[in-house]
């Protein structure tokens, strides 16, 4: 998806920390409990230190809408993450991304296009009213509208599970997007087997697929995945065993079947730092997750060894476009009556998406607790 950030003035690019600092500071004064800044797990510290909270993207929005007092909310994360914060705060409460250019190349590997033509052509290959359509949080607004629209539901890392245990009491088959390998995984622990999933290819006809294999498979997954999470390999499990025998290998659900099915421990963002946090002192664990969110874990808790699974570090991207420029800019224009870089999504998405977030929110609250 295009997205066009204009440049920053120089007084921004050309200022040192400290000048940032003091500016932000100054404007977080000057708005008070206007302003509601949002810091996902993996911004950098710059960035994260002016956050008002931290956390996956989802809980972020959250706690968006229950500051109904804040007019501005500054999302430090990605694009679908201020739509996610937009949907679910109030018409008077308005969506920042301090740079427009921050998008997610997992939740852009779905395109609402591509999905409507993949659920006409699998209209004409098997019983549509038996497909229920599955989104990852990590997708644009017009998907999470698509699935509210069409029966289905939004899930988390943290719920995949829960979602899709309701998804089959839905129907016999899931359309499972945008990431591949949470789906996988999850169906995996589930039960399933590979035999029951094929990945959809938007790029191909029928998805690359044969009739017999639309009609055989539960799980369609499309062939999306995150840029960080595919490049840890069952190589680099090897190579951390080689040097530290009882350490400790825990992973997000985005990565490999083959990462998951060798870590010790497999869960969400939330998970890994609660798995950190439980880990005796003296411990050495690798973490298959982005290295910002790495490295302030390591930096918590000095008395155990935390490092990135990948030795050659690879941080997202996109959420990276997040800086201390970038967020003094914003806040200085709110402080001079100009919001910038506003996300807003059009009231039929909005709805649409709310009922399928509202769908997620009752099937996890009614999944049986561990």
């Amino acid at each position: 998806m295009l997205r066009l950030q204009s440049p920053l003035p120089d007084r921004y690019t050309t200022a040192t920390a400290d000048e940032l600092s003091a500016w932000i500071a100054a404007a977080k004064e000057a708005l008070g409990e206007r302003l509601f800044i949002l810091g996902h797990h993996y911004q950098r510290d710059e960035v994260m230190r002016w956050a008002d909270a931290r956390g996956d993207s989802y809980r972020l929005s959250v706690l968006a809408q229950e500051r109904p007092e804040a007019d501005f909310i500054v999302f430090c994360g990605v694009h679908f993450m201020a739509e996610s914060a937009d949907v679910l705060t109030d018409d008077h409460q308005q969506v920042i991304l301090p740079d427009l250019n921050a998008g997610c190349s997992m939740a852009d590997m779905a395109d609402i296009d591509d999905v409507e033509e993949a659920w006409e052509a699998l209209a004409g290959v098997i019983d549509i009213s038996e497909l229920v359509p599955i989104t990852y949080m990590n997708s644009s607004a017009a998907l999470k509208a698509f699935v509210g629209e069409h029966g289905g539901a939004v899930c988390t890392s943290t719920n995949a599970r829960a979602v899709l245990d309701w998804a089959f009491t839905q129907g016999s088959k899931v359309l499972f997007f945008p990431d591949q390998h949470l789906g996988r995984n999850t169906g995996l622990a589930m039960g399933y087997g590979h035999d029951d999933m094929r990945v959809w290819n938007p790029r191909f006809d029928l998805g690359g697929l044969t009739e017999a294999d639309a009609k055989e498979a539960t799980f369609l997954l499309w062939k999306g995945h995150c840029s960080v999470h595919q490049r840890f390999r069952p190589e680099h499990i090897a190579a951390f065993r080689a040097d530290h025998p009882d350490g400790i290998v825990v992973a997000h659900p985005e990565c490999s079947f083959e990462v998951c099915d060798l870590a010790d421990q497999v869960g969400s963002t939330d998970f890994i730092i609660r798995a950190v946090e439980a880990a005796a002192p003296g411990s050495v664990l690798a973490v298959a997750t982005e290295i910002h969110l790495v490295q302030r874990l390591a930096d918590e808790h000095p008395d155990r060894t935390v490092v990135s699974l990948d030795p050659l570090i690879c941080p997202c991207s996109t959420m990276f476009r997040i800086d201390a420029p970038h967020l003094a800019w914003v806040l200085e224009n709110l402080v001079e009556g100009r919001v910038v870089n506003r996300i807003t999504v059009d009231r039929g998405t909005q709805r649409w998406a709310r009922v399928a977030l509202q769908r997620m929110l009752d099937i996890t609250e009614a999944a049986p607790k561990d």
